[in-house]
């Protein structure tokens, strides 16, 4: 086996910022599929002017992350693809690293990952070595770069089609260890993962990333466990989240009151002042949001002088 056996695989989300970082740290391999769910043209025709031998394809939907790995499954023609999030770098020798597993006899894999500095060695503490130290057998990888068997990852399905974000790759771990599939960590291939920072981040994203977190925890739980007890797991943790969005909404409105003229769209301003000379009742929730407390008063009618 060769590196014209890989293939690299790269699903983008408005991550114009760290690609390029990726794409640069990718030395051996010479075939790239790029995957973009926010249907960025400005992003595929930079890249395309950079690495015009690189294959990026265009979603007019935000397909999720386990759906757009299962579209460059099916697009890649090698025997062996490796899954990189846009904000990871791979380290030198990574690539060939991986390669040397690859061709270890009687190394039979489905997933292959490189080790960062986001592993768990925790997790590691009963697993076995296989022939020497550098290849350890896990249970379960994260997903920001995992080298799979592309013939065995679809023989059990791909990824879960149900999970828009978040737990598709130990979703897909656990159904591979269920097929008593082999699954390793090579800790001389390094990488290095950014972390959240594959795509801009703001309130929306923060909302949309938690929804999806909870949600994806409760359809693996119920997947695999016992229905009620997931219910009585996830409440507390579903409160959790919640509050966590409310403390990062006072972050981002600490010190700032709402004022129609300044913070919304000025026609919009017009629109609404006029509507409320026009006799146009508003009624308002009274909400004083600070670091410290959230105090919910009274339904107020808005009045405008």
């Amino acid at each position: 086996m060769n590196y014209k056996d890989i293939t690299v695989g790269i699903v983008t989300f408005e991550s114009e910022k760290v690609i390029f970082d990726c794409l640069k740290s990718i030395k051996r391999i010479k075939k790239i599929i790029i995957f973009d769910n926010s249907n960025d043209i400005f992003l595929k025709k930079k890249i395309n002017l950079s690495y015009p031998k690189t294959k990026f394809i265009l979603s007019k939907k935000n397909l999720g992350y386990g759906n757009a790995n299962n579209e460059i499954i099916k697009l890649c023609k090698t025997k062996y693809l490796f899954i990189l999030n846009p904000d990871t770098v791979l380290k030198k020798n990574c690539e060939t690293e991986l390669l040397k597993s690859i061709n270890i006899k009687k190394l039979d894999f489905s997933i292959l990952a490189p080790i960062s500095q986001d592993t768990n060695f925790g997790s590691l503490k009963k697993t076995k070595f296989f022939k020497s130290k550098n290849l350890i057998e896990i249970n379960y990888t994260k997903g920001f770069a995992m080298l799979v068997n592309k013939q065995k990852i679809k023989k059990i399905g791909m990824f879960d089609k149900n999970i828009f974000l978040y737990l598709e790759e130990i979703d897909l771990c656990k159904r591979l260890k269920l097929k008593k599939q082999k699954i390793y960590l090579n800790t001389k291939a390094k990488i290095f993962h950014k972390a959240a920072k594959s795509s801009n981040i703001g309130f929306e994203f923060e909302k949309c990333r938690n929804w999806h977190w909870m949600w994806s925890k409760i359809y693996f739980n119920k997947k695999y466990s016992n229905k009620i007890i997931v219910t009585l797991k996830f409440l507390p943790k579903l409160l959790l989240i919640f509050l966590k969005l409310i403390f990062y909404l006072l972050m981002i409105n600490k010190n700032k009151s709402f004022k129609i003229a300044e913070d919304i769209d000025i026609e919009y301003g017009k629109a609404f002042i006029d509507a409320l000379n026009a006799g146009v009742e508003v009624i308002c929730i009274d909400t004083i949001l600070n670091t410290s407390e959230i105090n919910i008063g009274k339904k107020i009618k808005l009045l405008h002088n």
